[in-house]
């Protein structure tokens, strides 16, 4: 998942400059740099590793500071076109690589491609139009016109574990994904809602289920481009039939465990990868370990809810 992270933030550094400039400066920095949601990559055993750069041979672009880890040593990322690939490094995105990197290097790619995200998507002040700047070292832009303040936007989507009281698991297959390939059912949080709420509402919408007994499971970042997984797990009342919306899903099946696994295993159900919080709450119903629905290097069989 990309829920781990070995790297303090330390947000109090962001907007001292004096602070800042030393870092860079230090020999020990290092520096990941970000381009159309990839970075370079080192595809090894036990695990995947970032390529990192001193910051002295870092590219020139939009600079925005990682935090610190335990021995002191600061990470930036840097918005720019990727250096050409060497010793054995190659492009990938979070979908190719997350899974395969250690904690720090899943967190801190995380962190700098949820901010590349949103510095290429809010460019101008929302209130009149003027061209924004960006601040507090990457996580914040200023309106030079009217002093306003803008912070990354996060879209919270509730993701959730619908279980019926034969406790077999409700999965869904959505509209644009191909015949084998269902997840649980998700949706974003609407305003002025409360994530419990999305829950009931989302189930009720996609398959036609009334659902009660919510309860909060765990959360991932998932910056694709910008949305908190919210997990939760909520029980179906007894005794009702499922109506899909064809909407958002085509079908929604229930399964126990015994047939989840025998789909799995005859190739007539793929499951979302293991990158997502969809396969691990999946996973901790099922009760143990579960083929993921992709590849870590060709991309998702099933994309990630």
């Amino acid at each position: 998942m990309l829920a781990r992270e070995t790297v303090d933030r330390a947000a109090h550094h962001r907007s001292d400059s004096a602070w800042l400039a030393r870092a860079w400066a230090d020999p020990g920095t290092r520096v990941l740099t970000v381009w159309d949601g990839q970075a370079l990559v080192r595809f090894g055993e036990p695990e995947a590793s970032l390529v990192l750069l001193p910051s002295a041979q870092a590219p020139e672009g939009l600079r925005s500071f990682l935090g610190v880890d335990g021995d002191g040593r600061a990470y930036f990322s840097v918005l720019a076109p990727l250096p050409e690939p060497s010793d054995g490094a190659e492009p990938a995105g979070l979908r190719g690589a997350g899974a395969l990197l250690g904690d720090r290097d899943a967190g801190l790619f995380t962190h700098a491609v949820a901010l590349a995200n949103w510095h290429a998507t809010h460019t101008h002040c929302p209130r009149c139009g003027t061209p924004t700047d960006p601040i507090q070292s990457g996580h914040a832009r200023r309106c030079p016109h009217d002093g306003s303040e803008h912070f990354p936007r996060t879209d919270p989507a509730v993701i959730m574990l619908v279980t019926d009281p034969d406790d077999r698991i409700l999965l869904g297959r959505g509209k644009s994904w191909g015949e084998r390939r269902m997840s649980i059912l998700a949706g974003f949080v609407e305003p002025g809602e409360s994530a419990e709420h999305a829950v009931i509402r989302e189930v009720a919408e996609e398959a036609g289920i009334e659902v009660g007994d919510v309860r909060y499971l765990g959360s991932q970042p998932w910056p694709l481009p910008q949305s908190l997984m919210l997990g939760f797990w909520a029980r179906a009342v007894g005794g009702q039939r499922i109506a899909v919306d064809e909407d958002e899903i085509t079908e929604a099946v229930w399964f126990s465990r015994d047939e989840l696994w025998s789909a799995v295993q005859a190739g007539t159900l793929g499951l979302p990868g293991s990158l997502s919080i969809a396969h691990r709450i999946i996973e901790a119903w099922f009760g143990g370990d579960l083929p993921s629905g992709w590849t870590a290097r060709t991309g998702p069989a099933n994309p990630p809810s």
